[in-house]
């Protein structure tokens, strides 16, 4: 249990790394090649030789495998999918008002919100 606080230290910086290692969706290729080369020298600066291959490895996947239009395609799928998903909690919000339940209204109505703010997230990316 000492060790609880530094394991989530450590989940809260990965999870930041690899964040600015992945620009939005749509953002472009040289752009995503740009990040996980600063992300490179950052890791090289800090001591972290395996952090440094691993890098290297996923440089080389984007310059292998990356095309702009692959990525907005991507980022259509998921604006897509976040659609649907609001469609689906106005049915469920509309079902819940018919049945007059208000717990179950106030609770889809939230389900709603939250997920027209992620589409809405979605869609602001670059």
């Amino acid at each position: 249990m000492k060790f609880l606080p530094f394991v989530l230290a450590g989940f809260a910086v990965l999870a930041s790394t690899l964040a600015a290692a992945q620009p939005g969706p749509a953002a472009t290729c040289a752009a995503k090649r740009e990040a996980i080369g600063r992300d490179i020298e950052a890791a090289k600066a800090e001591g972290q030789p395996h952090r440094v291959r691993g890098l290297e490895r996923a440089l080389a996947e984007v310059r292998r495998n990356c095309s702009d239009a692959k990525l907005a395609a991507e980022h259509q799928k998921r604006v897509r999918s976040q659609e649907r998903k609001v469609a689906q909690r106005e049915r469920d919000l509309k079902e819940a008002q018919r049945k007059g339940d208000a717990d179950k209204i106030a609770r889809r109505e939230d389900k709603l919100r939250e997920a027209q703010a992620e589409l809405q997230r979605v869609k602001d990316l670059p």
